[in-house]
């Protein structure tokens, strides 16, 4: 594995964040975690929408702050993201979670989803939660595994109204 970590977003990734961007959208895939469906067109208005969030400036009604990273190499190739929820809503609490993350198509099946999450985690702990709750589809096997293998503990399993079954884990931190 590359070496990489976690940096907060920056007009200095344009254009690294633009390939990952549009390889996902090619991809017909749904962009998890959803920050990053975010259009970047204006790449410099998208920064600061991230900056605003993780201030809890300008958020819509029932939104809690975040804080957004990218998952980069030394090359600044951008190969995953995350967004941690500084806490949780009754939303969040039943199937969104504290950490959304992703890996780029063509950088899966590498680990590097295990360590965004496990990097995500000491992001989440300088943020001062000490218990994460962590989501993922129950068809989601893949990110079931890398939630386990970072320590989860599996809690009750949230059904949505659309019969979708959402698996729930906390971690101590």
């Amino acid at each position: 594995m590359k070496q990489i970590f976690l940096t907060k977003p920056s007009m200095e990734y344009e254009s690294e964040y633009l390939s990952f961007y549009n390889e996902w959208k090619e991809s017909g895939e749904l962009m998890v975690p959803w920050v990053i469906s975010k259009d970047p067109t204006n790449f410099r208005e998208m920064i600061q929408s991230l900056k605003d969030s993780e201030e809890g400036k300008n958020l819509p009604g029932n939104w809690v702050p975040d804080s957004t990273f990218w998952l980069v190499d030394k090359g600044k190739k951008v190969i995953g993201a995350d967004n941690i929820r500084h806490q949780l809503n009754d939303r969040l609490f039943n199937c969104g979670g504290h950490i959304g993350y992703g890996i780029r198509p063509s950088e899966r099946g590498k680990g590097y989803a295990t360590k965004l999450l496990s990097l995500s985690l000491e992001k989440a702990r300088e943020l001062g939660i000490q218990k994460v709750l962590v989501v993922c589809d129950e068809t989601n096997k893949g990110s079931e595994k890398v939630i386990l293998k970072n320590g989860g503990v599996q809690d009750k399993d949230f059904i949505e109204e659309d019969g979708n079954v959402v698996k729930r884990f906390w971690i101590h931190i």
